[in-house]
Protein backbone atom coordinates (compact mmCIF):
# COMPACT_ATOMS: atom_id res chain seq x y z
CA UNK A 1 0.00 0.00 0.00
CA UNK A 2 3.11 2.44 0.66
CA UNK A 3 3.78 2.31 -2.92
CA UNK A 4 0.38 3.81 -3.82
CA UNK A 5 1.05 6.73 -1.61
CA UNK A 6 1.81 10.15 -3.44
CA UNK A 7 0.14 13.61 -3.29
CA UNK A 8 -2.99 12.29 -5.07
CA UNK A 9 -3.49 9.76 -2.60
CA UNK A 10 -2.34 11.07 1.09
CA UNK A 11 -3.65 9.11 3.28
CA UNK A 12 -2.48 9.45 7.20
CA UNK A 13 -2.12 5.55 8.64
CA UNK A 14 -2.25 7.26 12.46
CA UNK A 15 -5.59 8.90 11.27
CA UNK A 16 -7.26 5.81 9.73
CA UNK A 17 -6.02 2.84 12.17
CA UNK A 18 -6.01 4.91 15.49
CA UNK A 19 -9.40 4.79 16.12
CA UNK A 20 -9.76 1.26 15.07
CA UNK A 21 -6.96 0.14 17.43
CA UNK A 22 -8.64 2.12 19.96
CA UNK A 23 -11.75 0.05 19.46
CA UNK A 24 -10.18 -3.28 19.34
CA UNK A 25 -6.97 -3.28 21.62
CA UNK A 26 -6.39 -7.05 20.68
CA UNK A 27 -4.74 -5.32 17.73
CA UNK A 28 -1.15 -5.06 19.06
CA UNK A 29 0.63 -3.55 16.03
CA UNK A 30 -0.14 -1.87 13.05
CA UNK A 31 2.42 -1.43 10.03
CA UNK A 32 3.06 0.61 6.43
CA UNK A 33 4.35 -1.66 4.16
CA UNK A 34 5.04 -1.91 0.28
CA UNK A 35 5.88 -5.82 -1.45
CA UNK A 36 6.82 -3.83 -4.49
CA UNK A 37 9.41 -1.84 -3.06
CA UNK A 38 10.62 -4.33 -0.42
CA UNK A 39 9.69 -1.31 2.78
CA UNK A 40 8.93 -2.56 5.89
CA UNK A 41 8.25 -6.70 4.58
CA UNK A 42 10.31 -8.07 7.09
CA UNK A 43 8.87 -6.11 9.91
CA UNK A 44 5.45 -7.52 9.07
CA UNK A 45 7.08 -11.15 8.94
CA UNK A 46 8.49 -10.01 12.83
CA UNK A 47 5.66 -9.09 14.47
CA UNK A 48 3.39 -11.80 12.23
CA UNK A 49 5.57 -14.10 14.26
CA UNK A 50 5.78 -12.95 17.06
CA UNK A 51 1.93 -13.08 17.56
CA UNK A 52 1.95 -16.22 17.14
CA UNK A 53 4.81 -17.18 19.06
CA UNK A 54 4.39 -14.65 21.86
CA UNK A 55 0.89 -13.34 22.10
CA UNK A 56 -0.48 -10.84 24.41
CA UNK A 57 -3.76 -12.21 24.61
CA UNK A 58 -3.38 -14.53 27.35
CA UNK A 59 -1.11 -12.90 29.32
CA UNK A 60 -2.25 -9.17 29.24
CA UNK A 61 -5.46 -7.40 29.13
CA UNK A 62 -5.27 -4.78 27.21
CA UNK A 63 -8.29 -2.55 28.41
CA UNK A 64 -7.69 -2.55 31.64
CA UNK A 65 -3.54 -3.03 31.77
CA UNK A 66 -3.40 -5.32 33.98
CA UNK A 67 -2.51 -9.46 33.62
CA UNK A 68 -4.63 -11.87 33.24
CA UNK A 69 -5.74 -14.34 36.27
CA UNK A 70 -4.75 -16.90 34.54
CA UNK A 71 -1.31 -15.07 33.82
CA UNK A 72 -1.11 -14.35 37.45
CA UNK A 73 -1.80 -17.92 38.66
CA UNK A 74 0.97 -19.49 36.58
CA UNK A 75 2.90 -16.93 37.53
CA UNK A 76 2.57 -17.13 41.51
CA UNK A 77 3.09 -21.30 40.87
CA UNK A 78 6.57 -20.25 39.16
CA UNK A 79 7.86 -17.51 42.10
CA UNK A 80 6.57 -20.36 44.85
CA UNK A 81 8.63 -23.40 42.79
CA UNK A 82 11.58 -20.80 42.41
CA UNK A 83 11.45 -19.59 46.53
CA UNK A 84 13.75 -22.65 47.43
CA UNK A 85 13.80 -21.44 51.12
CA UNK A 86 9.99 -20.62 51.51
CA UNK A 87 10.21 -17.13 52.76
CA UNK A 88 8.07 -15.43 50.34
CA UNK A 89 11.05 -13.68 48.57
CA UNK A 90 13.19 -14.54 45.79
CA UNK A 91 17.10 -13.50 47.61
CA UNK A 92 19.76 -12.97 44.96
CA UNK A 93 20.77 -16.23 44.86
CA UNK A 94 17.06 -17.72 43.83
CA UNK A 95 16.84 -14.71 41.57
CA UNK A 96 20.51 -15.96 39.91
CA UNK A 97 18.81 -19.33 39.78
CA UNK A 98 15.77 -18.85 37.98
CA UNK A 99 17.73 -16.75 35.58
CA UNK A 100 20.18 -19.73 34.65
CA UNK A 101 17.07 -22.22 34.49
CA UNK A 102 14.78 -19.86 32.40
CA UNK A 103 17.64 -17.88 30.08
CA UNK A 104 20.74 -20.20 30.59
CA UNK A 105 22.75 -16.96 31.78
CA UNK A 106 23.16 -15.76 35.26
CA UNK A 107 22.70 -12.18 36.59
CA UNK A 108 25.24 -9.66 37.33
CA UNK A 109 25.34 -8.30 40.62
CA UNK A 110 24.48 -4.84 39.15
CA UNK A 111 21.80 -6.06 36.89
CA UNK A 112 20.64 -7.90 40.24
CA UNK A 113 20.66 -4.26 41.80
CA UNK A 114 18.76 -2.53 39.15
CA UNK A 115 16.29 -4.94 38.99
CA UNK A 116 15.39 -4.68 42.56
CA UNK A 117 15.70 -0.56 42.31
CA UNK A 118 13.16 -0.37 39.50
CA UNK A 119 10.53 -2.63 41.61
CA UNK A 120 11.34 -0.56 44.41
CA UNK A 121 11.31 2.73 42.91
CA UNK A 122 7.72 1.99 41.38
CA UNK A 123 5.87 -0.64 43.62
CA UNK A 124 7.40 -0.48 47.18
CA UNK A 125 5.71 -3.34 48.73
CA UNK A 126 7.62 -5.43 45.38
CA UNK A 127 10.62 -5.63 47.75
CA UNK A 128 11.46 -6.14 51.52
CA UNK A 129 14.47 -7.17 53.02
CA UNK A 130 14.52 -10.65 52.11
CA UNK A 131 14.37 -9.73 48.36
CA UNK A 132 11.56 -9.65 45.50
CA UNK A 133 7.96 -10.49 46.83
CA UNK A 134 5.67 -11.67 45.06
CA UNK A 135 4.04 -8.95 44.30
CA UNK A 136 7.22 -7.33 42.86
CA UNK A 137 7.49 -9.98 40.78
CA UNK A 138 4.20 -9.95 38.79
CA UNK A 139 5.02 -5.89 38.37
CA UNK A 140 8.36 -7.14 36.61
CA UNK A 141 6.64 -9.12 33.56
CA UNK A 142 3.63 -6.73 33.68
CA UNK A 143 6.75 -4.41 32.98
CA UNK A 144 8.00 -6.83 29.95
CA UNK A 145 5.03 -6.99 28.45
CA UNK A 146 3.88 -2.96 28.49
CA UNK A 147 7.16 -2.54 26.70
CA UNK A 148 6.79 -5.55 24.52
CA UNK A 149 8.91 -7.91 25.33
CA UNK A 150 6.67 -10.50 25.69
CA UNK A 151 9.29 -12.84 24.74
CA UNK A 152 10.49 -12.82 28.43
CA UNK A 153 7.50 -13.69 30.55
CA UNK A 154 6.60 -16.20 27.72
CA UNK A 155 10.32 -18.28 28.04
CA UNK A 156 9.50 -18.27 31.57
CA UNK A 157 6.35 -20.15 30.89
CA UNK A 158 7.51 -22.69 28.84
CA UNK A 159 10.49 -23.15 30.55
CA UNK A 160 8.23 -24.19 33.15
CA UNK A 161 5.88 -26.38 31.31
CA UNK A 162 2.99 -24.09 30.03
CA UNK A 163 1.16 -24.33 27.07
CA UNK A 164 -0.45 -20.88 25.25
CA UNK A 165 -3.65 -21.45 27.17
CA UNK A 166 -1.63 -21.30 30.10
CA UNK A 167 -2.02 -25.13 31.09
CA UNK A 168 0.46 -27.78 31.72
CA UNK A 169 1.09 -28.95 28.51
CA UNK A 170 -0.43 -32.71 28.39
CA UNK A 171 2.49 -34.71 26.40
CA UNK A 172 4.69 -33.99 29.95
CA UNK A 173 1.96 -35.86 31.86
CA UNK A 174 3.01 -39.26 32.26
CA UNK A 175 -0.69 -41.03 31.73
CA UNK A 176 -0.81 -44.75 31.21
CA UNK A 177 -1.35 -44.47 27.03
CA UNK A 178 -1.98 -48.37 27.02
CA UNK A 179 -4.97 -48.78 29.50
CA UNK A 180 -7.83 -51.55 28.76
CA UNK A 181 -11.55 -50.53 29.11
CA UNK A 182 -12.10 -52.23 32.25
CA UNK A 183 -9.47 -50.73 34.14
CA UNK A 184 -9.12 -47.79 36.17
CA UNK A 185 -6.45 -45.16 37.20
CA UNK A 186 -6.61 -44.55 41.18
CA UNK A 187 -3.72 -42.10 43.30
CA UNK A 188 -1.09 -44.32 45.05
CA UNK A 189 -0.26 -43.30 49.01
CA UNK A 190 2.16 -41.29 47.87
CA UNK A 191 0.00 -39.05 46.09
CA UNK A 192 -2.75 -39.32 49.20
CA UNK A 193 -0.21 -38.38 51.48
CA UNK A 194 0.41 -35.35 49.46
CA UNK A 195 -2.70 -34.08 49.46
CA UNK A 196 -3.41 -34.26 53.14
CA UNK A 197 -0.13 -32.33 53.76
CA UNK A 198 -1.77 -29.61 51.20
CA UNK A 199 -5.40 -30.32 52.91
CA UNK A 200 -3.76 -29.60 56.57
CA UNK A 201 -1.35 -26.80 54.88
CA UNK A 202 -4.30 -25.11 53.78
CA UNK A 203 -6.91 -24.97 56.69
CA UNK A 204 -5.80 -21.89 58.55
CA UNK A 205 -8.12 -21.95 61.65
CA UNK A 206 -7.17 -26.33 62.00
CA UNK A 207 -11.14 -26.94 62.43
CA UNK A 208 -10.52 -30.07 60.64
CA UNK A 209 -12.43 -28.35 57.23
CA UNK A 210 -11.82 -25.90 54.65
CA UNK A 211 -13.75 -23.21 53.87
CA UNK A 212 -14.39 -21.68 50.66
CA UNK A 213 -11.67 -19.16 50.90
CA UNK A 214 -9.58 -21.68 51.43
CA UNK A 215 -10.40 -23.86 48.68
CA UNK A 216 -9.79 -20.48 46.45
CA UNK A 217 -6.23 -20.38 47.90
CA UNK A 218 -5.38 -24.46 47.74
CA UNK A 219 -6.00 -23.59 43.84
CA UNK A 220 -4.54 -20.19 43.83
CA UNK A 221 -1.83 -22.05 41.75
CA UNK A 222 -4.03 -23.02 39.31
CA UNK A 223 -5.63 -22.26 36.08
CA UNK A 224 -8.96 -22.21 38.06
CA UNK A 225 -10.62 -24.69 40.89
CA UNK A 226 -11.71 -27.88 38.81
CA UNK A 227 -14.23 -28.58 41.15
CA UNK A 228 -16.69 -25.23 40.54
CA UNK A 229 -18.17 -26.97 37.27
CA UNK A 230 -19.90 -30.37 37.26
CA UNK A 231 -19.58 -33.24 37.54
CA UNK A 232 -17.73 -32.12 40.60
CA UNK A 233 -19.85 -29.51 42.22
CA UNK A 234 -21.95 -30.72 44.92
CA UNK A 235 -20.36 -34.38 44.60
CA UNK A 236 -19.17 -34.59 47.98
CA UNK A 237 -20.35 -34.10 51.85
CA UNK A 238 -19.59 -31.18 53.47
CA UNK A 239 -20.01 -30.05 57.09
CA UNK A 240 -23.05 -27.93 58.46
CA UNK A 241 -21.27 -24.74 57.89
CA UNK A 242 -20.83 -25.38 54.11
CA UNK A 243 -16.82 -26.42 54.15
CA UNK A 244 -15.18 -29.15 53.03
CA UNK A 245 -14.09 -32.37 55.35
CA UNK A 246 -10.47 -34.27 54.46
CA UNK A 247 -12.29 -37.40 53.68
CA UNK A 248 -14.90 -35.13 51.24
CA UNK A 249 -11.12 -33.37 49.50
CA UNK A 250 -9.68 -36.66 49.05
CA UNK A 251 -13.14 -38.02 47.36
CA UNK A 252 -13.15 -35.54 45.29
CA UNK A 253 -9.67 -36.26 44.40
CA UNK A 254 -10.72 -40.21 43.78
CA UNK A 255 -13.52 -38.94 41.79
CA UNK A 256 -11.12 -36.49 39.56
CA UNK A 257 -8.24 -39.22 38.98
CA UNK A 258 -10.99 -41.90 37.85
CA UNK A 259 -12.58 -39.63 35.21
CA UNK A 260 -9.98 -37.92 34.02
CA UNK A 261 -6.39 -38.95 35.08
CA UNK A 262 -4.65 -36.08 33.10
CA UNK A 263 -6.31 -33.59 34.52
CA UNK A 264 -5.36 -34.76 38.09
CA UNK A 265 -1.71 -35.11 37.74
CA UNK A 266 -1.39 -31.61 36.78
CA UNK A 267 -3.70 -30.34 39.32
CA UNK A 268 -1.20 -32.36 41.68
CA UNK A 269 1.43 -30.44 39.96
CA UNK A 270 -0.11 -27.07 40.20
CA UNK A 271 -0.27 -27.38 43.77
CA UNK A 272 3.79 -28.15 44.33
CA UNK A 273 3.78 -32.08 43.92
CA UNK A 274 7.42 -32.63 42.86
CA UNK A 275 7.71 -36.04 43.56
CA UNK A 276 8.04 -38.64 40.66
CA UNK A 277 4.70 -38.32 38.71
CA UNK A 278 4.66 -42.24 37.62
CA UNK A 279 4.16 -42.96 41.62
CA UNK A 280 1.71 -41.00 42.29
CA UNK A 281 -1.24 -42.98 40.23
CA UNK A 282 -1.56 -46.69 39.78
CA UNK A 283 -3.84 -48.59 36.86
CA UNK A 284 -5.75 -51.35 38.50
CA UNK A 285 -5.88 -54.59 37.13
CA UNK A 286 -8.79 -55.61 34.44
CA UNK A 287 -11.89 -56.08 36.07
CA UNK A 288 -12.22 -59.49 33.62
CA UNK A 289 -9.32 -61.02 35.66
CA UNK A 290 -10.38 -59.70 39.29
CA UNK A 291 -13.70 -61.83 38.01
CA UNK A 292 -11.56 -65.08 37.33
CA UNK A 293 -9.13 -64.64 40.15
CA UNK A 294 -12.51 -63.70 42.17
CA UNK A 295 -10.62 -61.61 43.75
CA UNK A 296 -9.98 -57.47 43.61
CA UNK A 297 -7.25 -55.15 45.05
CA UNK A 298 -9.18 -51.66 43.81
CA UNK A 299 -9.79 -48.71 46.44
CA UNK A 300 -12.19 -46.71 44.26
CA UNK A 301 -15.46 -48.33 42.76
CA UNK A 302 -18.02 -46.71 40.77
CA UNK A 303 -21.43 -47.61 40.23
CA UNK A 304 -23.80 -46.83 37.85
CA UNK A 305 -27.46 -45.57 39.27
CA UNK A 306 -29.91 -46.67 36.71
CA UNK A 307 -33.60 -46.09 36.86
CA UNK A 308 -36.95 -44.63 35.74
CA UNK A 309 -37.57 -41.31 36.51
CA UNK A 310 -39.41 -40.77 40.18
CA UNK A 311 -37.98 -43.68 41.30
CA UNK A 312 -35.35 -42.20 43.70
CA UNK A 313 -31.96 -42.02 41.94
CA UNK A 314 -31.31 -38.47 43.11
CA UNK A 315 -32.12 -38.68 46.76
CA UNK A 316 -30.31 -42.14 46.89
CA UNK A 317 -27.13 -40.09 45.73
CA UNK A 318 -27.68 -37.27 47.63
CA UNK A 319 -28.38 -39.23 51.01
CA UNK A 320 -24.89 -40.63 50.30
CA UNK A 321 -23.07 -37.29 51.13
CA UNK A 322 -25.69 -36.52 53.81
CA UNK A 323 -27.64 -34.12 52.12
CA UNK A 324 -30.89 -33.48 53.64
CA UNK A 325 -34.23 -35.22 51.62
CA UNK A 326 -36.49 -32.92 49.60
CA UNK A 327 -39.64 -33.94 49.22
CA UNK A 328 -39.93 -31.88 45.76
CA UNK A 329 -39.20 -33.58 42.71
CA UNK A 330 -36.18 -32.15 40.14
CA UNK A 331 -35.23 -33.60 37.09
CA UNK A 332 -31.31 -34.34 36.82
CA UNK A 333 -29.63 -32.40 33.80
CA UNK A 334 -26.38 -33.64 32.91
CA UNK A 335 -23.83 -35.77 34.21
CA UNK A 336 -24.43 -36.78 38.11
CA UNK A 337 -22.21 -37.99 40.82
CA UNK A 338 -21.76 -38.02 44.43
CA UNK A 339 -18.37 -39.83 45.97
CA UNK A 340 -17.81 -40.13 49.98
CA UNK A 341 -16.26 -43.34 51.49
CA UNK A 342 -17.82 -46.64 53.14
CA UNK A 343 -16.89 -48.24 55.92
CA UNK A 344 -16.34 -52.02 55.95
CA UNK A 345 -15.10 -54.76 58.28
CA UNK A 346 -11.56 -54.74 60.21
CA UNK A 347 -11.21 -50.53 59.73
CA UNK A 348 -10.86 -51.06 56.09
CA UNK A 349 -12.49 -47.88 53.87
CA UNK A 350 -13.48 -47.69 50.45
CA UNK A 351 -14.47 -45.31 48.56
CA UNK A 352 -17.83 -45.76 46.23
CA UNK A 353 -18.48 -43.38 43.08
CA UNK A 354 -22.27 -43.02 42.72
CA UNK A 355 -23.19 -41.94 38.90
CA UNK A 356 -26.82 -41.62 37.92
CA UNK A 357 -28.17 -42.97 34.44
CA UNK A 358 -30.93 -40.64 33.53
CA UNK A 359 -33.18 -43.42 31.87
CA UNK A 360 -33.07 -41.27 28.46
CA UNK A 361 -29.72 -41.34 28.25
CA UNK A 362 -29.31 -45.22 28.51
CA UNK A 363 -29.74 -46.52 24.72
CA UNK A 364 -26.98 -43.93 24.22
CA UNK A 365 -24.82 -45.37 27.03
CA UNK A 366 -25.58 -48.79 25.99
CA UNK A 367 -24.48 -48.06 22.32
CA UNK A 368 -20.86 -48.41 23.08
CA UNK A 369 -19.55 -51.85 23.42
CA UNK A 370 -17.58 -50.52 26.03
CA UNK A 371 -19.85 -48.79 28.17
CA UNK A 372 -20.05 -50.99 31.44
CA UNK A 373 -16.23 -51.82 31.17
CA UNK A 374 -15.45 -48.60 33.36
CA UNK A 375 -18.62 -49.66 36.02
CA UNK A 376 -17.81 -52.07 38.48
CA UNK A 377 -21.52 -52.32 39.87
CA UNK A 378 -24.84 -51.20 38.80
CA UNK A 379 -27.80 -51.30 40.84
CA UNK A 380 -31.64 -50.13 39.67
CA UNK A 381 -33.57 -48.45 41.73
CA UNK A 382 -37.89 -48.44 41.60
CA UNK A 383 -40.63 -47.15 43.45
CA UNK A 384 -41.65 -49.99 45.41
CA UNK A 385 -45.06 -48.40 45.62
CA UNK A 386 -45.66 -48.30 42.12
CA UNK A 387 -45.47 -51.56 39.58
CA UNK A 388 -44.86 -49.85 36.90
CA UNK A 389 -41.65 -48.47 38.54
CA UNK A 390 -40.56 -51.91 39.01
CA UNK A 391 -41.48 -53.40 35.36
CA UNK A 392 -39.40 -50.43 33.85
CA UNK A 393 -36.64 -50.79 36.15
CA UNK A 394 -36.52 -54.76 35.44
CA UNK A 395 -36.46 -54.05 31.76
CA UNK A 396 -33.26 -51.96 32.67
CA UNK A 397 -31.82 -54.70 34.53
CA UNK A 398 -32.80 -56.74 31.72
CA UNK A 399 -30.87 -54.58 28.86
CA UNK A 400 -27.82 -53.91 30.71
CA UNK A 401 -27.52 -57.56 31.97
CA UNK A 402 -27.69 -58.35 28.17
CA UNK A 403 -25.04 -55.57 27.28
CA UNK A 404 -22.75 -56.98 29.33
CA UNK A 405 -23.22 -60.42 28.21
CA UNK A 406 -22.69 -59.87 24.58
CA UNK A 407 -19.62 -57.18 25.42
CA UNK A 408 -17.96 -59.37 28.19
CA UNK A 409 -18.45 -56.36 30.74
CA UNK A 410 -20.92 -58.38 32.61
CA UNK A 411 -21.01 -56.26 36.20
CA UNK A 412 -22.28 -57.84 39.38
CA UNK A 413 -26.23 -55.79 39.94
CA UNK A 414 -28.40 -54.84 42.38
CA UNK A 415 -32.48 -54.10 42.91
CA UNK A 416 -33.16 -51.26 45.04
CA UNK A 417 -37.18 -50.32 46.23
CA UNK A 418 -36.76 -47.42 47.09
CA UNK A 419 -39.88 -45.22 49.16
CA UNK A 420 -40.53 -48.13 51.62
CA UNK A 421 -42.27 -45.83 53.80
CA UNK A 422 -45.06 -45.41 50.59
CA UNK A 423 -48.13 -48.03 50.58
CA UNK A 424 -46.60 -51.38 48.52
CA UNK A 425 -48.78 -52.60 45.88
CA UNK A 426 -49.91 -55.93 46.71
CA UNK A 427 -47.38 -57.74 44.75
CA UNK A 428 -44.47 -55.82 45.22
CA UNK A 429 -42.26 -57.86 47.42
CA UNK A 430 -43.11 -61.60 45.63
CA UNK A 431 -42.75 -59.72 42.20
CA UNK A 432 -39.69 -58.01 43.05
CA UNK A 433 -37.94 -61.58 44.36
CA UNK A 434 -39.22 -63.06 41.68
CA UNK A 435 -37.23 -60.90 39.14
CA UNK A 436 -34.38 -61.42 41.43
CA UNK A 437 -34.94 -65.07 41.24
CA UNK A 438 -34.58 -64.90 37.49
CA UNK A 439 -31.17 -63.40 37.07
CA UNK A 440 -29.68 -64.93 39.76
CA UNK A 441 -28.68 -61.68 41.87
CA UNK A 442 -29.46 -61.04 45.59
CA UNK A 443 -32.71 -59.95 47.21
CA UNK A 444 -33.82 -56.52 46.88
CA UNK A 445 -32.41 -53.81 49.16
CA UNK A 446 -35.65 -52.23 50.76
CA UNK A 447 -34.74 -48.40 51.90
CA UNK A 448 -36.60 -45.17 52.80
CA UNK A 449 -34.37 -41.82 52.18
CA UNK A 450 -37.18 -39.60 53.34
CA UNK A 451 -37.17 -41.69 57.06
CA UNK A 452 -33.20 -42.47 57.23
CA UNK A 453 -34.40 -46.43 57.13
CA UNK A 454 -30.99 -46.82 54.29
CA UNK A 455 -30.41 -50.72 54.93
CA UNK A 456 -26.72 -50.19 54.85
CA UNK A 457 -27.07 -50.25 51.39
CA UNK A 458 -24.17 -48.44 50.54
CA UNK A 459 -21.63 -51.30 52.18
CA UNK A 460 -23.62 -53.36 50.34
CA UNK A 461 -22.85 -52.19 47.15
CA UNK A 462 -19.37 -51.77 48.06
CA UNK A 463 -19.23 -56.05 49.11
CA UNK A 464 -21.17 -56.53 45.69
CA UNK A 465 -18.42 -54.75 43.75
CA UNK A 466 -15.81 -56.44 45.31
CA UNK A 467 -17.15 -60.26 45.18
CA UNK A 468 -17.52 -59.45 41.30
CA UNK A 469 -17.89 -62.52 40.26
CA UNK A 470 -21.38 -63.01 42.12
CA UNK A 471 -24.73 -61.15 41.29
CA UNK A 472 -23.51 -61.06 37.70
CA UNK A 473 -26.96 -61.09 36.11
CA UNK A 474 -27.70 -64.22 34.03
CA UNK A 475 -30.74 -64.21 31.34
CA UNK A 476 -31.95 -66.36 28.99
CA UNK A 477 -30.11 -65.06 26.19
CA UNK A 478 -26.85 -65.61 28.11
CA UNK A 479 -27.81 -68.94 29.33
CA UNK A 480 -27.89 -70.17 25.51
CA UNK A 481 -24.63 -68.09 25.01
CA UNK A 482 -23.02 -70.14 27.82
CA UNK A 483 -24.49 -73.76 26.81
CA UNK A 484 -23.42 -73.32 23.24
CA UNK A 485 -20.14 -72.48 24.35
CA UNK A 486 -19.92 -75.72 26.25
CA UNK A 487 -20.77 -77.28 23.61
CA UNK A 488 -18.33 -75.95 21.66
CA UNK A 489 -15.77 -76.99 24.02
CA UNK A 490 -16.97 -80.27 24.94
CA UNK A 491 -16.98 -81.13 20.87
CA UNK A 492 -12.95 -79.33 20.61
CA UNK A 493 -12.34 -81.76 23.91
CA UNK A 494 -13.96 -84.58 22.03
CA UNK A 495 -12.71 -83.68 18.35
CA UNK A 496 -9.07 -83.38 20.02
CA UNK A 497 -8.99 -86.58 22.42
CA UNK A 498 -10.50 -88.59 18.86
CA UNK A 499 -7.61 -86.74 16.79
CA UNK A 500 -4.77 -87.70 19.84
CA UNK A 501 -6.18 -91.69 19.68
CA UNK A 502 -5.69 -91.65 15.93
CA UNK A 503 -2.37 -90.11 16.17
CA UNK A 504 -1.60 -92.28 18.71
CA UNK A 505 -2.97 -95.74 16.55
CA UNK A 506 -1.20 -94.47 13.27
CA UNK A 507 2.20 -94.17 14.91
CA UNK A 508 1.29 -97.85 17.11
CA UNK A 509 0.59 -99.37 13.28
CA UNK A 510 3.97 -98.09 11.61
CA UNK A 511 5.88 -99.41 14.92
CA UNK A 512 4.07 -102.47 14.41
CA UNK A 513 4.61 -102.71 10.78
CA UNK A 514 8.49 -101.68 11.12
CA UNK A 515 8.93 -104.21 13.76
CA UNK A 516 7.15 -107.23 11.13
CA UNK A 517 9.14 -105.77 8.18
CA UNK A 518 12.73 -105.96 9.79
CA UNK A 519 11.39 -110.08 11.74
CA UNK A 520 10.33 -110.92 7.70
CA UNK A 521 14.30 -110.15 6.49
Amino acid sequence: MLDLRDEHFPINLEQMMGPIMQQFKEIETCIECSAANLVEVAEVFYYAQKAVLHPTAPLFDQESQTLKPRCIRALKRIFILSDHDKDSALNDNELNQFQVKCFSAPLQPNETEDVKRVVKDNLPQGINHLGLTLDGFLYLHSLFIAKGRLETTWTVLREFGYNDDLELRKENLPVPSEKAPDQSVELTSIAVDFLKGVFSLNDSNKDGALQDFEVDELFSTAPESPWDEDPYKDSVERTEQGDVNLSGFLSQWALMTLLDPPQSLAYLIYLGYTGDLAKAIRVTRKRSVDFRKQYTDRQVFQCFVFGPKHAGKSALLTSFVERPFQDNYSLTSGQSYTVNTVDQPRGIKKTLILHEVQECDVKILLSSNDSLAACDVAVFVYDSSDEFSLKRASKLLMEVARKGEDSGYGVPCLLIAAKNDLNLYPMAIKDSEMICQAVKINAPIRISVKDKYMNNVFQKIVTTAQQCHLSVPETEHGRNKKRYRQLVNRSLILASVGAAIAIVALAAYRAYACRKTKSAR
